[in-house]
C-alpha cells in the first residue's frame, strides 16, 4: 500500500470530548428539565461529531424523548457561537427538509442549550454500503430543491466562506514549514499540492463566485451528520450550524471527499453520476474543491483546538482526499 493509499484509507472515527449529564452544572440540568417539561430519567450519549459539549438523547419521566445539546466556552471558546448559529438556522428550515425540529433553546450568555425532537435511525454502515449511500445522495438531491423560509437570516455561502477559503494563500505566505509537513505526510498527493501551490492559489481565488446561489446548503455533511431510518425509508440530516444559501451542488461536492475516505467510491464518478452535477463546469468544481482543500490543509497545521484533539487529523485526511479528486480534473 502506498503512502496515498494509507491516507485515503484513513477512517474518520473522530469526535470531540463529550460531557455527560453529570458533568453539566446543576443549574443547567435544572433548566433543561424545566424546558423539557419533565424530569430526566435516563440518557443515551451521542458517540460521533466534533462538538466538545454535551449531546445526548434524554428520556423523560413522562415517557417522551428529547435530543439535547449544551455547551459553554469552557469546553471550547468557539462552540457556543456555533450553537447560537444552529438556533438561528433552525428557524430558516422549511418543513420538507429532513432535519430534527428545534423544540426549545436557552442562552444565559455562558451555556447555550438546544432541545430537538429525538429522531430515530442509525448511522450509515462504514465502509459505505451502496444502498445507504444511494439513499443519502438522493436526499441531498431533494435538499437542493428546498428554499429557506421567508424572512430567514442565513448568510450567503460565498460570504460565509470568504475567510475560510484563503488557506492556500495563507500557506504560501508562511515560512514553508507547514508546506513541508503537508508534502511529507501526504505522499504523492501532498507533493503535488506543494508543487501546484501557485495554481491552487489562483483556483482558490475563483471559488467564492462559484459557491453563490439560491439553494439551501447544509455545509457540513458527512456520515456522522446523517441518520438513516430504515423503518420509514427516511434519511435525517442533522447538525445545521453551518447552513447558508448558495449553489445547489455544493453539499454533494463537499461531502464526497469524506465518502471516498470511508470506502464509498470514486468522488469524480459519484459527482458526475448525480443529477446535481448537470450544468456544473469543471472550472467551477475545480475552484470550489481548491478552496475546500485549502481550508482543510491550512486548518490541519494549526494547534489543536480545546476539547477537539482529533480535529486536525480529520482535517488533514479531508485535505488529501479533496486534493486527490482535484488532481483528476
Amino acid at each position: 500500500m502506498s503512502a496515498d493509499d494509507d491516507v485515503l484509507a484513513m477512517p474518520l472515527a473522530f469526535s470531540g470530548q463529550r460531557l455527560t449529564w453529570r458533568d453539566l452544572p446543576r443549574p443547567v440540568r435544572a433548566r433543561i428539565g424545566d424546558l423539557a417539561g419533565a424530569q430526566v430519567s435516563a440518557e443515551t450519549d451521542a458517540t460521533s461529531g466534533f462538538s466538545p459539549g454535551f449531546a445526548a438523547v434524554l428520556e423523560l419521566a413522562d415517557g417522551r424523548d428529547v435530543f439535547v445539546k449544551a455547551v459553554s466556552p469552557e469546553q471550547n471558546p468557539h462552540s457556543p457561537e456555533l450553537a447560537r448559529a444552529e438556533i438561528r438556522n433552525a428557524a430558516a428550515l422549511p418543513p420538507e427538509v429532513p432535519a430534527p425540529r428545534l423544540l426549545w433553546s436557552h442562552d444565559d450568555g455562558d451555556w447555550v442549550v438546544l432541545g430537538f425532537e429525538a429522531v430515530h435511525g442509525r448511522s450509515p454502515v462504514l465502509p459505505w454500503r451502496p444502498d445507504d449511500l444511494g439513499e443519502v445522495l438522493a436526499t441531498i438531491g431533494r435538499l437542493a430543491d428546498a428554499e429557506p423560509l421567508v424572512g430567514h437570516s442565513l448568510p450567503r455561502t460565498d460570504d460565509q466562506l470568504a475567510d475560510d477559503f484563503q488557506g492556500w494563500r495563507h500557506l504560501a505566505a508562511g515560512d514553508g514549514a507547514a508546506l513541508d509537513e503537508l508534502a511529507r505526510e501526504g505522499g504523492t498527493t501532498g507533493r503535488w499540492a506543494v508543487d501546484s501551490l501557485e495554481r491552487l492559489v489562483l483556483l482558490e481565488q475563483d471559488s467564492l463566485p462559484a459557491c453563490a446561489g439560491d439553494a439551501l446548503v447544509h455545509g457540513d455533511l458527512r456520515a456522522d451528520n446523517v441518520m438513516i431510518d430504515d423503518d420509514h425509508s427516511r434519511v435525517w440530516l442533522i447538525d445545521w450550524p453551518h447552513a447558508s444559501v448558495g449553489a445547489p451542488w455544493l453539499d454533494l461536492a463537499f461531502m464526497l471527499p469524506s465518502v471516498a475516505l470511508q470506502g464509498g467510491g470514486d468522488p469524480a464518478l459519484l459527482f458526475r453520476g448525480h443529477e446535481l452535477s448537470i450544468g456544473v463546469s469543471d472550472d467551477e468544481l475545480r475552484s470550489c474543491l481548491a478552496g475546500l482543500a485549502g481550508y482543510f490543509a491550512f486548518g490541519s497545521v494549526q494547534p489543536p483546538p480545546p476539547g477537539i484533539p482529533n480535529l486536525r487529523a480529520f482535517q488533514r485526511a479531508q485535505a488529501y482526499a479533496t486534493l486527490s479528486w482535484l488532481r483528476t480534473l
